[in-house]
């Protein structure tokens, strides 16, 4: 079927959108694929419905080629399913609550991992109908706080989620591994630049994590990968190489000095490299204590926390906030500190947050042996040789550290350079959490029961189109993958005449005769506009039908590459068919 630009469903626009603060959002806007309708809303209009559904149409291929199964849950759940598994505290403000007419607690979901826990326990009941993969493509809905980029965060939001269940771990390995190959495949078809990475779970649960990330700029997401070896992860997933511990006894006594206005790092290292001390000192060598509070999820009081780590680095929070999930974090307010005056801003030491009772988490650098320059409770006073393991023991270690080029990489190997992605895909081992919530078991072999484990596996699949518009774009507009474009090649009738026009539209017949998709435009605007129009809508194959018909020619351009040929109108339709087909 030819979509005809006159008759189509499409404005484009000139000028980019007052919100758009990325290249897709501003582009897929412009383009006319998509409508903000509210914050975080967009309506889909024809050709960006088409971009949509092609890349569905791969996902759905690539899943079932494994053997997954599609099924379908409604949006609009019941409470209930997700209180046995405490998410539906957990989710906090990001989850959509409402109520019946009756007065009965919904949610409109944004993940199923419940629905297909129930629903498999409900169908299967022995070790002879496992293992099993599920998935869907379906609308999710999260309360976003700062929805932005159009449709890259959005709160609503198409998804193919899918779970496996398996009787043991090896099987859960094979379905995990089963997926990882399967989003490979899938994101080539799609004609992405991605990497994977380790990553951590959330509010998922669960083990093992990795997830797919399509390399961009724009991206929110920093990763960071090996200078030496195959090591990436997601930042939040790093983990800090401690170093060894070393012996306490030899270090000099922990004293206490007078270091007038010095509430920061900075401050007090050239205060103390003027203090005749004896030796110079870095940021490095200082312990800074930065105080937040956590509330856990369903709790009313707030908690303090404190975060202890080297000078030189600051505290990176979403590592903070990836580190205590599913706990909120804030950052003090000054009522805070009035309600605890032993908190004594820019001079807060080890001691007054032991003695009463803070929770002190440290950076794993901060190992038995090292000696810090840190806060001594009081203002204008730092204690000197403070060390660790023989004038304090913290409550445990924190990844809250950023995360810098140049660190030595967690497997030892080389050091770390960093990057920024978009997530894509996150694929998660997550064990035994939604199958002990719910009994979920199968009758094995001798009469017992065995617990099922399981895996969930998520795409982003509207997240997909702007992902895709990210990497392939220029300064003109839109330059679709073919794998995914709206058609195959754009029909342009370049002139008023009529021959023109016939001859476009005989060409138009045939090349969907052929089985390629046609986008032709039959408008009566200028050329002009209509070129500007088909680098804008981004089709990979340009055909412009114009003067040129009358010598027995027409003009082929590639959008990626602004090459163009001229071509026999007796060869075109052959020739885009070969092209189409490549």
């Amino acid at each position: 079927m030819i979509t005809r630009m006159s008759s189509l469903f499409l404005r484009t626009l000139r000028e980019d959108p007052a919100d758009a603060e990325v290249p897709s959002h501003r582009l897929l806007v412009r383009a006319g694929y998509v409508r903000r309708v509210a914050p975080g809303g967009y309506s889909w209009l024809p050709l960006g419905l088409k971009v949509l559904r092609r890349i569905e149409d791969i996902v759905r291929e690539e899943m079932n080629a494994f053997g997954a199964q599609e099924i379908q849950f409604p949006a609009l759940l019941p409470k209930e399913p997700y209180e046995a598994t405490n998410r539906w505290t957990e989710y906090g403000d990001n989850l959509f609550r409402l109520k019946d007419r009756r007065g009965a607690d919904y949610l409109l979901g944004p993940t199923h991992e419940e629905l297909f826990t129930l629903t498999v326990k409900g169908e299967f009941s022995s070790y002879k109908d496992y293992p099993v993969t599920l998935y869907q493509i379906q609308t999710k809905y999260r309360d976003e706080a700062r929805p932005r980029a159009g449709i890259l965060r959005g709160r609503e939001f198409v998804m193919k989620d899918s779970y496996s269940f398996d009787l043991d771990d090896e099987g859960l390995e094979r379905s995990y591994q089963a997926h990882r190959a399967a989003y490979i495949k899938i994101f080539d078809r799609l004609g992405l630049e991605y990497v994977v990475v380790a990553a951590t779970s959330g509010a998922m649960g669960g083990s093992a994590s990795e997830e797919f990330l399509a390399v961009a700029p724009t991206g929110e997401d920093t990763y960071v990968r090996s200078t030496e070896s195959g090591y990436a992860a997601n930042v939040e997933a790093v983990t800090t190489p401690a170093p060894p511990a070393l012996p306490v006894d030899d270090k000099p006594a922990a004293q206490v000095h007078h270091t007038p206005n010095t509430p920061t790092i900075e401050t007090l290292v050239d205060f103390l490299n003027q203090a005749g001390l004896g030796r110079q000192f870095t940021a490095a060598d200082t312990l800074k204590n930065v105080l937040v509070k956590t509330r856990e999820p369903g709790a009313k009081e707030w908690q303090l926390l404190a975060v202890g780590l080297p000078g030189d680095r600051e505290v990176d929070m979403k590592r903070l906030e990836a580190a205590v999930e599913p706990a909120e974090v804030a950052l003090l307010e000054e009522t805070d500190f009035t309600k605890n005056p032993f908190l004594v801003k820019g001079y807060i030491g080890p001691k007054a947050l032991l003695d009463n009772k803070v929770r002190y988490l440290v950076d794993p650098r901060v190992v038995t042996g090292t000696a810090w320059v840190t806060g001594a409770d009081q203002a204008d006073h730092h204690v000197v040789d403070l060390v660790a393991g023989r004038d304090f023991t913290p409550d445990g270690t924190i990844e809250a550290a950023e995360v810098r080029e140049g660190d030595a990489s967690p497997d030892g190997q080389g050091t770390l350079v960093a990057a920024r992605g978009i997530e894509i895909g996150h694929i998660f081992q997550l064990g035994r959490k939604y199958a002990d919530a719910f009994e979920l078991d199968a009758l094995g072999p001798d009469s017992k029961p065995v617990r099922i484990t399981m895996g969930s596996y998520g795409i982003g699949v509207s997240r997909l189109v702007a992902a895709i518009a990210e990497q392939h774009h220029d300064e003109l507009g839109l330059v679709w993958p073919r794998a995914v474009a709206p058609a195959d090649v754009h029909v342009v009738i370049a002139g008023k005449d009529e021959a023109v026009a016939a001859g476009a539209e005989k060409l138009a017949a045939e090349l969907d005769a052929a089985g390629v998709r046609v986008l032709l435009d039959d408008r009566k605007a200028t050329p002009g506009v209509k070129f500007a129009d088909a680098e804008l809508v981004g089709v990979p194959t340009i055909l412009v039908v114009g003067r040129g018909l009358a010598n027995g020619v027409v003009e082929v351009k590639d959008r990626l590459s602004g090459e163009r040929a001229e071509v026999a109108v007796d060869a075109v339709v052959e020739h885009l068919k070969q092209l189409v087909a490549k």
